[in-house]
Formats: C-alpha cells, sequence, structure tokens
C-alpha cells in the first residue's frame, strides 16, 4: 500500500521550463466519494490506479501497471465520459517535483501544479508562478473534471 501526500494550485503564469511533455488520457471507473478508480494511458504506458476518497492532504493509494492495449478498451467501453485529456510536464525544483497539467478538451484552459511531500507539515517554497492553492477544493479533483467540465462553471 502506498500513501500520497500533496498540493493543488492554480498556474497563474507560464514562467517555467516547458521540457518533456507528456500526453495523459485518463478515465475514471469510480468517482465515489469514498473511493476512485483510475486508468491512465501515456504514449506507452498504462496504470490502474485506486485511490481512497479521503480528500486531505493525505490518502491511500495503490497503482499497479496494465497492458496498454487494456487500458484503451477501458477508456472506451467501460469509463465515466468524457475522459479527461492534459499535458503534463514535470519540474525539478528546491528538492521537490513539481507537476504541471495543461487540460485539453472540455477542461481547455485550466493549468494545476500539483507538488508530492514527505509528510503533510512538510514546508515549500511556492514558485512565481503558483497562485491560490486548491487542494481542498472538490471541483478540481479529475475525478470531478469528469462530471463537471471546467467548460461549464
Amino acid at each position: 500500500m502506498g500513501t500520497e501526500t500533496e498540493r493543488k494550485y492554480l498556474v497563474t503564469s507560464g514562467d517555467y521550463p516547458k521540457q518533456h511533455p507528456v500526453k495523459i488520457t485518463q478515465g475514471f471507473i469510480s468517482t465515489d466519494k469514498s473511493k476512485v478508480v483510475r486508468v491512465r494511458l501515456t504514449e506507452n504506458k498504462a496504470t490502474l490506479t485506486i485511490k481512497s476518497g479521503n480528500h486531505s492532504l493525505m490518502r491511500k493509494e495503490f497503482e499497479y501497471d496494465i497492458p496498454v492495449e487494456d487500458a484503451r478498451i477501458l477508456l472506451a467501453e467501460i469509463c465515466i465520459k468524457p475522459v479527461i485529456e492534459k499535458t503534463r510536464y514535470t519540474i525539478n525544483l528546491a528538492d521537490l517535483t513539481w507537476e504541471i497539467d495543461f487540460f485539453h478538451g472540455l477542461n481547455e484552459g485550466l493549468v494545476i501544479a500539483e507538488v508530492e511531500l514527505q509528510d503533510t507539515g512538510q514546508a515549500i517554497q511556492l514558485p512565481d508562478w503558483v497562485g491560490q492553492e486548491v487542494t481542498g477544493d472538490p471541483k478540481y479533483y479529475n475525478a470531478n473534471l469528469v462530471k463537471m467540465p471546467y467548460s461549464l462553471w
């Protein structure tokens, strides 16, 4: 069993390096408040992830590699529509790894930065391009962007 401790922020400017973009397609089999089951597909890797529904800074996370073709079938036939499409940039800054997601499709215009922490009390220095924290705001959860896309806010 794994544990995920992360914080999410809106991105206020594009003043950071945009190197090594990764296209991500992800869908949800369950978006229940108590659990989320996600399928994620990149160019050559697919995963099935189960997360506890506790949307605090820390929650349980189980992630497993699955065959790419299985992910394609799950995304096309089983996952809730619409699926999430985004481009992710990863930046290492001050011993932290930031993931910046540019959403596409019905979530076009939304840009979120996530940073994974060692523990909930870890102090971090926010880069200039990071704005409002949205860690606890459910409307920014990917599982909820399927039900209420950014373009409909």
